[in-house]
């Protein structure tokens, strides 16, 4: 032969396979010609091709290295691609190394599952242990997950000969293009299922409804999710089940809003509570727990200060929610919305009207905001 083919790839006469593809792909990614536009760039690509096509051929390799001429004696093209060389070591040089090729397992881990778990607020706030059902795949009890009927082997696919790919040759200016896709017979397997079991068609796993339980910690919040390992679906052919997120849906409270570790409520007193002062028992969120035996700890008095405005706002410490994988709570904030009466008899309205006189709020004079100290205001000053 012309060319030393060890020495275009740069390799000893002993290199290894793994030792001709990497320099096979140095090479390629240099002198390629929609990379390369050298002259020669297009003749030497095909040089070095078709050296790594001989020498990663056994056959030719040995021919090659008794001297004779591997192309010919293998009904090649002569001095080009021989029977054609393989697409994936082209891409392999350019993007790395490809997938993995072969059949594929027939075991597979199962998908995560996900459910939306409902809680009422107090459940979220001080955790909960629920029963729940779920719609998932479980492992075939008929044939224990081998798929098949009599629990044999899978057999070798004829198609592909246990390759789990065929190969598929396209003519292009380059030579013969090989590239290799899934099997259609074993779809990639290398294998395929004589006598199917009748359960599951082969897949190895059915669909059923089971009642599981799972722990809701306390202080959990609206979108949290809590992991199940295992719980999900099990995988084609019996392989492992994948995990079951619960996302937690908290359903909105009549009496409290949540905000963080905080709650919030608005309690409504009467006008002449707010103006003189009093002390309330607001219930709490644990009012609607059932395993509290002592009622006080459903309740927080609170005092209300003499004369507390409409909006104004007292805090009960610590009767918020837990926080979740912490110490301590959060508070509650309760907002003071005075009533004032509408439906006074005579004796009433006489009251306040004397009440009015020593105050001299008879006749009320209307709070106007001064705009003079906005941005406006003190421009139209300036112009005065």
């Amino acid at each position: 032969m012309a060319q030393d083919y060890y020495e275009l790839l740069g390799v000893s006469r002993q290199a290894t396979p793994e030792e001709l593809k990497k320099a096979y792909r140095k090479l390629a990614r240099q002198l390629h010609p929609d990379v390369n536009d050298a002259p020669d760039a297009e003749d030497r690509f095909k040089e070095v091709t078709t050296a790594y096509e001989v020498l990663t051929d056994p056959q030719k390799r040995s021919v090659y290295d008794r001297g004779g001429d591997p192309l010919s004696a293998s009904g090649g093209m002569g001095g080009g691609f021989g029977q054609g060389f393989s697409f994936d070591d082209i891409m392999d040089a350019f993007f790395g190394a490809g997938a993995q090729r072969g059949p594929k397992s027939r075991t597979q881990r199962g998908q995560d599952a996900l459910l939306r778990l409902n809680v009422s607020l107090a459940e979220a706030a001080f955790g909960v242990v629920r029963e729940f059902k779920v719609d998932t795949a479980v492992v075939c009890e008929l044939c224990q997950g081998s798929g098949s009927r009599d629990s044999s082997a899978p057999v070798m696919c004829s198609t592909c000969n246990g390759h789990g790919d065929v190969q598929h040759v396209q003519r292009s200016l380059l030579g013969d293009i090989r590239t290799s896709r899934p099997c259609p017979t074993c779809q990639g397997y290398g294998s395929v299922i004589a006598d199917p079991c009748a359960e599951c068609r082969g897949d190895g796993r059915v669909r059923t409804r089971r009642t599981l339980s799972a722990t809701v910690p306390a202080g959990v919040a609206d979108g949290n999710r809590i992991q199940i390992a295992g719980e999900g679906e099990v995988g084609p052919g019996g392989g492992p089940a994948g995990d079951l997120y619960l996302e937690i849906r908290v359903a909105k409270h009549p009496v409290y809003t949540r905000r963080g570790d905080s709650l919030h409520c608005q309690v409504t007193i009467p006008m002449t509570a707010a103006a003189l002062g009093t002390r309330i028992d607001v219930p709490t969120l644990e009012s609607e727990r059932d395993d509290l035996d002592f009622e006080a700890d459903k309740l927080v008095s609170v005092d209300i200060p003499a004369g507390t405005q409409y909006g104004e706002q007292v805090i009960a410490r610590g009767k918020g929610v837990p926080r979740l994988n912490g110490s301590g709570r959060g508070d509650l904030t309760i907002q003071i919305i005075v009533k004032t009466p509408t439906d006074l008899d005579s004796d009433q309205r006489e009251l306040l009207e004397n009440l009015a006189r020593a105050r001299n709020e008879e006749h009320v004079e209307p709070l106007v905001a001064d705009h003079s100290k906005g941005v406006f205001g003190r421009i139209r000053n300036a112009f005065k």
